[in-house]
């Protein structure tokens, strides 16, 4: 990269950090991009040339954390350990990175942040369930008879759910127990 570029990407990483930080705070609806640009140090016709909106920071901030959520969870995929460890561990790591811009006080409130986060971040998730899902499959952890259609349906139910806990202020309780049932079922089997 040459400087230029360099100096691009440090406004572009100035401009997300900012956009994260006031988000968690204040919500969506409540931050301008006049905040977002005071916030970073850089101007808001910079923001606008790099992002072209408002909506356009919110994607790459969902971006930005499903691409951490994605490189934690690959490196986890990669250890020695027991299926069912893996699965816990993905589902609570893309737990907390949901949960580090919607399970605050301005965020969870702000349904259009939560429906831009959501749009910008199923598609990226629904690629990494699908790869745990069929390594849970090989690995003869995952019964073979269940569709890949179906467990795809179920966790979609459970993003709902996760979201609905973020608003109610008992989100990591309820994902223990949710990541309990989902592991070991009803009956409790370990």
């Amino acid at each position: 990269m040459n400087k230029f570029e360099i100096r691009t990407q440090q406004k572009k990483d100035a401009i997300i950090h900012a956009a994260l930080k006031l988000f968690k705070e204040k919500g969506f609806v409540h931050v301008s991009i006049k905040d977002i640009a005071e916030e970073s140090g850089v101007s808001s016709v910079s923001l606008y040339n790099y992002f072209g909106s408002k909506e356009g920071v919110v994607k790459e901030c969902a971006n930005v954390l499903m691409q951490n959520t994605i490189h934690m969870a690959k490196e986890l995929l990669k250890q020695n350990i027991e299926f069912k460890d893996k699965l816990s561990q993905v589902l609570e790591i893309c737990a907390d990175q949901d949960y580090q811009l919607l399970g605050t006080p301005g965020a969870v409130e702000d349904q259009v942040l939560a429906s831009l986060y959501s749009e910008n971040t199923n598609k990226i998730r629904m690629e990494l369930i699908r790869e745990l899902i069929e390594l849970g499959k090989k690995e003869g952890a995952i019964h073979s008879s269940v569709s890949l259609e179906t467990l795809l349906e179920l966790l979609s139910v459970v993003g709902t759910l996760q979201a609905s806990w973020a608003k109610s202020g008992n989100y990591t309780n309820k994902m223990a127990e949710l990541n309990q049932l989902l592991l070991f079922g009803f009956i409790g089997r370990q």
